[in-house]
């Protein structure tokens, strides 16, 4: 019995990033049980559904982004009967699982790159996309990869390159042969029949390239916001016009939204870094029969403040029409949001909470972010990520947010696990542990459980329309309507405090949690900094 095959709309996604979770086995790496542990916790926090980042079986050169089986549980992490448990003490709960999927590349320890590679002729030779050299010898075009350098590595039993958007040891499939999309949407299905509700789609842009392998044009403003990459990296220097978001990934993504709709009430969330990441999420969630949903890293770069986020959304929103989007402002690729916008305060980091969960979408929450915690500080020996390693010092990596989880502050390793972590935990993370803001009424954890568990019963923040209004430089005043019923959201996004002349006054919702709330006269509202205040118009 279906009961609401549209829970995805204004859903709360929790990112669990499983091996700085919790270590339920003492190897200092978590894994699938140490998630199940945890599920009350989860639980608590009043979200929806839990996307866990990858889990299959991998060489973890790019730590589970590079598959060499999309069948089956790395041995760190458990076994398939644990998966089954997890997803059924979730569903207990009221859980959605979503898990990650690497579509567009695999590991090159997958048994069929190993077959790919052996020769020309094999029954897998073009299940990777191959080329022939330039006469000189040297690439075949100028495409580069998203970790540095070409993105072309040469293999000397078929003598040709093969393409890889990231790793060398993340060869891309050739999405051009009907008989990879095929096992694609396979394996997939595969997921689908063990009971999970959903798929997070790493890169769902990069599957297909052009055939005609041109080279892609120069970049005519170097930027880092909508490709997830930064300046130093030269990945930006271009315009990806060639080598990803080619219009046959269209036709695709109708068949993968074909075979979840065979399965009710499960979703999709893609991940789109593209140069106008703003039209692709547009192209990409159109018409109802491609993505449900899909976020992009606008909001994940150091640009923040009233202005810039007014602009994204007012972006997106002129361009999506029917689309949905789902909003992060953090994840396992970027730095903690906390350090990322110069969060100082709770209140800071609060308003910055109820900015990103009253904005019309869905919602990626990363683990940690509900407790504030900042980029860690590794030293360079500490470093696993091969991205840092390569960038470093002017890039430091992604380890920085990816430190394991603290949970208790008098604990060895803040309760993550008995032994040694795979990354340290971060000195001043202690202070932020579950079980010291579980206990602190004013903690940045304790509004993220009021404020979501308050969100829960507010049709027009689930799935109204938004509209903004004008308002005076570092505060963001918006709508959100529902039916009959308007919501007034308004934040002051600066460390002073504002006046709000509105057209006509509104009634304060006296539900809403208690850091939540200004002083009214009449059409004015006054807000404290950092504060923020949510009226019925």
């Amino acid at each position: 019995m279906i009961r609401n095959p549209d829970w995805w709309r204004g859903a709360v996604i929790y990112q669990v990033y499983p091996r700085s979770f919790y270590d339920s086995n003492g190897d200092g790496i978590g894994d699938l049980p140490g998630v199940t542990a945890k599920l009350d916790y989860i639980a608590s926090l009043n979200v929806d559904a839990i996307w866990l980042s990858p889990f299959f079986t991998s060489p973890m050169k790019d730590f589970g982004y590079d598959v060499s089986d999309y069948r089956n549980v790395d041995p760190i992490f458990g076994t398939l009967s644990d998966l089954d448990k997890l997803i059924a003490e979730a569903h207990k709960r009221g859980l959605k699982i979503m898990i990650d999927q690497v579509l567009s590349h695999s590991s090159d320890q997958h048994p069929w790159f190993a077959e790919s590679r052996q020769s020309r002729t094999n029954a897998r030779a073009d299940w990777y996309v191959w080329a022939d050299p330039k006469p000189d010898g040297s690439p075949p075009n100028n495409w580069l990869s998203v970790f540095g350098g070409s993105a072309w590595a040469w293999d000397s039993r078929r003598k040709q390159y093969y393409l890889h958007n990231f790793l060398t040891s993340q060869p891309d499939l050739n999405f051009h042969n009907p008989e990879v999309q095929e096992q694609v949407l396979s394996d997939v299905k595969f997921w689908l029949d063990r009971g999970v509700d959903g798929f997070r789609l790493d890169a769902i842009n990069f599957c297909f390239h052009d055939q005609q392998l041109r080279d892609n044009p120069p970049s005519m403003a170097i930027k880092e916001g909508s490709i997830g990459v930064r300046k130093e990296n030269p990945y930006a220097y271009q315009h990806h016009k060639f080598d990803k978001t080619r219009p046959e990934n269209l036709q695709f993504l109708k068949k993968l939204r074909a075979l979840l709709n065979q399965y009710p009430e499960t979703t999709t969330v893609g991940e789109i870094g593209d140069d106008d990441s703003l039209q692709t999420m547009a192209d990409y969630t159109s018409g109802g029969d491609k993505l449900h949903m899909a976020y992009s890293f606008d909001l994940l770069t150091e640009q923040h403040g009233a202005d810039f986020f007014r602009k994204t959304v007012d972006g997106i929103e002129k361009k999506l029409t029917d689309g949905w989007p789902c909003w992060a402002i953090g994840n396992h690729d970027v730095a903690r949001v906390a350090t990322r916008w110069k969060a100082e305060s709770k209140e800071q980091l609060k308003a910055y909470m109820v900015m990103l969960l009253t904005l019309r979408g869905s919602v990626c929450i990363y683990q940690g972010e509900e407790l504030g915690l900042t980029e860690a500080e590794l030293q360079y020996e500490d470093l696993v990520d091969p991205y840092g390693i390569t960038f470093w010092p002017e890039f430091k990596g992604r380890d920085g947010c990816r430190t394991p989880m603290v949970w208790h502050h008098k604990e060895s390793h803040g309760g993550f696990s008995d032994a040694r972590p795979w990354l340290p935990v971060y000195d001043e993370h202690y202070s932020a542990a579950v079980a010291l803001q579980h206990a602190e009424e004013n903690s940045v954890l304790t509004a993220y459980r009021a404020f979501l568990g308050w969100r829960r019963t507010q049709p027009e923040l689930l799935k109204g329309d938004i509209e903004f209004l004008d308002s005076p430089r570092d505060t963001l005043v918006f709508t959100r309507s529902h039916g009959e019923q308007t919501l007034l959201v308004a934040l002051n996004l600066s460390n002073r405090p504002a006046t709000i002349s509105l057209p006509s006054a509104a009634a304060p919702v006296e539900s809403t949690p208690e850091f939540i709330g200004g002083q009214w006269q009449g059409n004015e509202l006054k807000l404290e900094p950092w504060g923020s205040d949510i009226a019925r118009l």
